[in-house]
Order: C-alpha cells, then structure tokens, then sequence
C-alpha cells in the first residue's frame, strides 16, 4: 500500500488522511508502516504538541512575570521549582518504569499484568505524594523560619498541587507506554498552563492582587482540573484497548526497576533545578526570575528532545525484547539524528531572537541574555547524544544511570556554590551547562560500553 493509500494516525489512533501533495513530501519522514515509520508519525504528533505547549508555557510564563513583576514572579519560581522537585520524585520512578512495562506486557499478551500495574502505580504515586506533602507542611510550620516571611504561604499552598502533578506523571509514562501521545501530552503541557493562565485572569478580573499567593492559589485549580480530565480519557482508552478483566500483580519486581529509576529521575530533577535552589539562596527574587526567564527561553528547544524520547521509548523496549539488535541500533542512530539537527537549528534561532524574547518579560529580563549562550552549549552536547538516558533506562541500565547522574548532581551542586557567590548568575549557568554536558557525554561511553549501542551523533554506523 502506498502512503497516499494508507492512512496516517496521530498518537490517539485516530485515522487522518494527508491531501497527496503534502503524502509526497512528508512521505521521506513519516516512512512506511514499520517501527521506523510509526516512531516518526509519533514523534511528529508529539513534536507539534511540544511546539505548541512550549509556546502555551512561555506565554504563560511572560503573562506571570508582567502581570506580578520580577521579584513577586521570582517567588514563584522558587517554590515552583519544588513542586517539580517533589512531584517528580513521588511516583517513586513508577511514570519511567511504566514505559518500559506497558509494551512489554501488551507485546507479551499479559493483559492482567498490565491492569495490575495500570491501577497500583497510580496508588501508589498518589499516596507518596500525599505523604510527601503533608511532610512539607509540618516541615514549614516546624523550619518555616528558616525561609524568609514572603515565602512560606506560596510554598505552603502549593503544597496542595503535589498529588495531582504526580498522579498527571505517572499517567503521562503510562500513556507513553501505549504510545498514547495526546493522552501522556496534552493535560501537562497544553491543558495545565491554559488553565493557569484562564485562573490568573479570573484573579486579575475579580480585583485581587496579582502576587506569587495568587499564582500558586491557579497553579493548584490547573493541576487539579488537568489531572481529572486525563485520569478520564486514559481510563477509557485503557478500557477501549484491553477491556476489563483480573488483575495480577508484580509488585517486587515493579519496585525493584522502580527505585534506581527514581532516583535517575531525582538526580535528573536536581541536575535541571539545583542552579534556582542555589540562586535563591544567595540572591533576591528579582535576580532568580531573570535567571529563570533565560533559562526557560533557551530551553524552549529541549522540547525536541523531549519529543523524540517520548515517541521512541516504547521502540526501544519492544525491539529488546524481541532481541532484534540491529533493529534497536537503528532506531537508536535514528533517535539521535532527530533529537541532534532539530535542537541546532533551535538554538540558532533562540539566540538570535534571545534579547527580543527576554524583553516580553519586561525590560530588566534582557540582563540575562549572555547567560542564554552558556546554557545552550550544555544543551547542545545533551542533545549530540540523543535520548541516552531514556536507552539506558529502558534496556535495563537504570542502576548505572542513576549512578551516573548521581556524580553529574553532586558535580553540579557542588559547581553552583563554587560559582554563585562569585559569579552570580554567569556562574550558576557555567556550572549548569557543564554538569548537563558531562552526564550527557558520560552515559553514552557507558551505553557503548555496555550495551554495545552508539549514541553519537558524530560516529557513522552502517545502516
């Protein structure tokens, strides 16, 4: 059948059908019906997806820092960066293990498996975040005098956003699992910040001050409403798939992958998020929100990287399991390729326009521009080796990649305390790029060494 023939499906399964002209000249890039072509049709879907919520998300974020000024916005971020923090440890590394899972139980026809996991992953995640922040509010009544006073009623209303964040991440690895990229897309990453920013505009209309009390007051409506409504659309399509039957559980077995996982994902969270913890310790809000504009405005271009994983996590684990090895190395040589050229000409286009960007957040945001080229190189030798944490991940490698990450964290924090107070925000992006650039490279000699796959960009392998 050729492409004008077959029907193209986005990542809901939903058949569309390309006008010819437009089937000639996508037709390099979507492929044919196998692996390849499907990875490229879902890494297509969720690539538009990334490219609207990041322009949602940025949107969202100028909107915020104008609306409450820097140092209110400031504010923000810091206990913002803790909700990402926490909520991306709660799932207990259940939202990465279940990408792995999910295709090997639906490839393996062990569909009561699979509702067991479906159902205690997001038990267990929301019952740790809950814990976790019922933790963080005994801790603030118990420690809130460590924090200066314009601090402690964000943090301690944001703590209400915990187990929705974390039940949207682990239904978010489910659904990636499936290769459901609307469902493990759209509620995070476009339906979330929309409804923040519709909050935002409800305070704002209603005559209420716009400070950071206000913003984590739409941060807890968005999360809540976002992580009803995809609960509601993964149920049925889980439902449509499989139907309902017995469950069964592995729950040793599930823990065991789980934990080294959850403690990549923490050192992943502290390797993206230690520079503003830091920051906030040695500057005032105003400075960390300028920071923060930098770093959010050039990191508009991880979302290919984000894309590309997402779309190819469920290829790595199936080919695997099949023991197809040539397979595997093609799709990880084809991974790279999409994650490497993309991310380039992102960069170049983010540094071009970086000043003008910086400027929507308000004028003093454009101090931050010389910052945007530090990070990038960081995220540029990031992006030369693909999805190389996603590889070791799902290939069984997670106890080395925790390891690994583990050193790049600890590099790191060590690197913005060294830099900070003497460098300010110059050296939080110095030590940053440098961290993200060492696991990046670190973890790709170690998939080659150990798996005998390479992640590259500059080393030719044989198709």
């Amino acid at each position: 059948m050729s492409l004008g023939e077959a029907a193209q499906t986005d990542g809901g399964g939903r058949q569309l059908r390309l006008p010819e002209p437009f089937q000639k000249i996508l037709k390099p890039l979507l492929g044919s019906g196998d692996g390849a072509g499907r990875t490229h049709r879902a890494a297509i879907f969720a690539f538009l997806i990334r490219v609207v919520s990041a322009g949602i998300a940025y949107f969202s974020q100028v909107l915020l820092a104008r609306w409450m000024g820097s140092f209110e916005y400031g504010i923000f971020v810091f206990v913002w960066v803790w909700v990402l923090i926490l909520g991306g440890l709660a799932p207990l590394g259940f939202s990465t293990s279940s990408m792995r899972f999910v295709p090997e139980y639906r490839e393996t026809g062990r569909f009561a498996l699979l509702r067991g996991l479906i159902q205690r992953a997001r038990l267990i995640a929301v019952t740790a975040s809950t814990a976790i922040a019922l933790a963080g509010a005994v801790s603030l009544a118990l420690f809130g005098h460590m924090l200066a006073d314009y601090y402690l009623l964000p943090f301690f209303l944001i703590l209400f956003c915990l187990p929705m964040y974390t039940l949207i991440d682990v239904q978010d690895g489910i659904a990636r699992g499936y290769g459901w990229m609307d469902v493990a897309l759209v509620p995070p990453y476009i339906l979330r910040p929309l409804l923040l920013i519709m909050a935002m505009f409800g305070v704002y209309a209603a005559g209420f001050e716009m400070n950071a009390v206000s913003a984590a007051g739409a941060a807890i409506f968005a999360c809540w409403i976002s992580a009803i409504i995809q609960t509601v659309q993964l149920q049925r399509r889980v439902g449509a798939d499989m139907g309902s039957g017995p469950r069964s559980f592995e729950t040793d077995l599930w823990v065991r992958t789980s934990l080294p996982l959850l403690l990549f994902h923490g050192f992943v969270l502290l390797l993206q998020n230690t520079d503003i913890l830091v920051l906030s310790r040695y500057m005032d809000p105003s400075q960390v929100a300028v920071y923060f504009a930098s770093l959010k405005t050039i990191s508009l271009v991880t979302f290919v990287h984000f894309a590309v994983g997402a779309a190819a996590a469920n290829r790595f684990s199936a080919h695997n399991v099949r023991g197809e090895r040539d397979k595997l190395q093609y799709a990880v040589r084809d991974a790279v390729k999409w994650t490497f050229w993309p991310s380039l000409a992102g960069v170049v286009i983010l540094l071009i326009m970086g000043k003008p960007l910086l400027w929507l957040f308000g004028a003093e945001f454009t101090s931050g521009y010389p910052v945007m080229f530090v990070l990038a190189a960081g995220l540029m030798i990031r992006a030369a080796t693909g999805p190389v944490e996603l590889i070791l991940n799902m290939l069984g490698e997670q106890k080395i990649c925790a390891i690994l990450l583990f050193t790049s964290a600890g590099l790191n924090l060590a690197l913005n305390f060294a830099f900070i107070p003497e460098f300010g925000l110059m050296g939080a992006a110095c030590a940053t790029s440098f961290s993200i650039g060492f696991a990046a490279i670190t973890m790709a000699i170690m998939a080659h060494r150990r798996l005998g796959l390479d992640c590259f960009i500059w080393r030719r392998v044989p198709a």
